[in-house]
């Protein structure tokens, strides 16, 4: 009897060992499903974040042959143009998304006032290069506000699921913080104010 009691104690210990060494297998695949998932969505955000940096680019490689096109039929526009110029080079030069933003806010600000400016051409209007460039312009905003909804999509689902349990541990344990939406500045909801002396 001694050696029955014996193996049924046996087994019992060995069920109990799998059992708790099932759980720390569970909790461990958890963890590592969390953490990849982490770095999945992570890795959405700067993608999302490079594709708004290259329709910005795009942007601003048109910007030049814009303003170049418009300073031949309007020279004397000059303050005009050179919002545009002083604007661009701020985009070009901002580091963060909320430089990026603020910038971007300002180039569209002072790309507006370029166009009211325009409308008092009918010749530029008329004008096949400035057409052209003013659809590949157009084309190019609306990938970036394309690109802008997908990065703020990516930043949603991401900062949601490091507020979520359990992965809000593993996203303090590894260090993923929140990240900032892509936002414009106060400036870009209000709409510019043209003033013809």
């Amino acid at each position: 009897m001694s050696i029955q009691n014996a193996s049924k104690r046996l087994s019992s210990g060995a069920i109990a060992l799998i059992v708790i060494g099932a759980v720390i297998l569970i909790m461990i695949l958890s963890a590592v499903g969390s953490y990849n998932s982490l770095v999945n969505l992570d890795t959405e955000i700067d993608n999302a974040q490079a594709d708004i940096g290259t329709q910005l680019q795009r942007r601003l490689d048109l910007i030049p042959n814009l303003v170049n096109t418009v300073k031949g039929y309007a020279a004397h526009e000059q303050e005009a143009i050179d919002k545009v110029t002083e604007a661009r080079a701020k985009l070009a030069g901002a580091k963060s998304m909320t430089e990026q933003a603020n910038a971007n806010s300002e180039l569209e600000s002072a790309l507006s006032r370029l166009l009211v400016v325009v409308e008092n051409y009918p010749d530029l209007k008329a004008n096949t290069q400035f057409t052209a460039l003013m659809d590949e312009l157009a084309g190019t905003e609306n990938r970036i506000s394309i690109a802008r909804e997908d990065y703020n999509k990516a930043v949603k689902d991401y900062n949601a699921k490091i507020r979520r349990f359990p992965s809000n541990i593993i996203a303090n344990l590894f260090g993923f913080e929140k990240r900032d939406f892509f936002t414009p500045s106060s400036e870009a909801t209000n709409p510019p104010v043209v003033e013809f002396e």
